[in-house]
């Protein structure tokens, strides 16, 4: 008795339909998403700061709520630094290699 092996077609490469030739998708976009992180930690600061004026100018007397949009505000601000050295270390080190 002869066995033939079971070989699978290999499955097509998936393309989106703004791929260009080079092989880098247009689907993604390095730059528009660090745009649009550092857009929502700016809402987020701005949020924080107008939670603020409310409370004091008697707007708002819910202190727990400006407590947690402070802290997001907050967070925010330090994963966009850590992000931001994250980058510049990258940077760095790849101008520190040999061609």
């Amino acid at each position: 008795m002869q066995v033939n092996p079971f070989v699978a077609p290999l499955p097509a490469p998936l393309q989106k339909g703004g791929e260009k030739e080079s092989g880098i998708s247009s689907g993604f976009n390095f730059a528009d998403l660090l745009t649009d992180a550092l857009a929502k930690a700016n809402r987020e600061q701005v949020n924080a700061a107008e939670a603020a004026e409310g409370l004091v100018s008697g707007n708002i007397e819910d202190l727990h709520q400006l407590m947690l949009v402070t802290e997001q505000a907050k967070l925010s601000l330090h994963l966009t630094v850590q992000v931001t050295n994250k980058l510049i270390d990258a940077y760095r080190e790849i101008s520190r290699m040999q061609i």
